[in-house]
This record gives C-alpha cells, structure tokens and sequence, in this order.
C-alpha cells in the first residue's frame, strides 16, 4: 500500500512539473486575451471569466481541453488552435502568478 502511495504521489509531481511554465513568456503570449479577459486575466464582463489567481494546472487543462473540443466554446477554439503545448503552459503560469480577486495581500 505504501508503495502505491508513493507511485501515485511521483506520477502526481511529474504532471505538475511537466506543466510549469514560464510566466513571463506567458505575459507576451496573453495580448489577445486581454480583449476578454483583461489585461493580468481579470475580467470585468461577467460574460468572460477571470483567469487571475487560479490554479495553473487547472488553466492548463482547459486550454488543452479547448483545443481538443472537450471544452466547446468557438471563440476559444480559434484562440488555442495553434497554441503549442508549452504555449498553454506559459499563458497558465502567467495567469496563476497573478492576483486574482479574492486573493488577499499579506
């Protein structure tokens, strides 16, 4: 059981690794989601949602998800066609590294 545990928690690690990207590469590539989503990802229209402060692997996800159609949203769609992999890691890591608006200062 403890070596199940421990393989689970390796295979966990990897994934997240495999996923950091580069946050200031992703601030240059985030220039046509301003138009939705705001400049640093926070978005006054509730019709697009805020992208700051969310977790990066879950950002992630849903740009994969968009480019492969598990996610159906035809603005989108066109936004991440031609994203490469490490495209939508640097634009997730660049909008998790920013404050979104229920994170508080310290």
């Amino acid at each position: 059981m403890k070596r199940y545990i421990v393989c689970a928690l390796a295979a966990a690690l990897s994934v997240s690794i495999a996923h950091a990207g580069d946050a200031s590469r992703g601030k240059e590539l985030s220039a046509p989601c301003a138009a939705c989503h705001g400049a640093d990802g926070n978005s006054v229209a509730p019709d697009f949602p805020r992208l700051a402060g969310q977790y990066e692997t879950y950002l992630f996800r849903a740009l994969q998800d968009y480019k492969w159609g598990a996610r159906k949203n035809a603005i989108m769609a066109g936004q991440v066609e031609k994203l490469e992999k490490r495209d939508m890691a640097d634009l997730a890591a660049y909008f998790a590294s920013q404050q979104g608006p229920l994170h508080t200062k310290h």
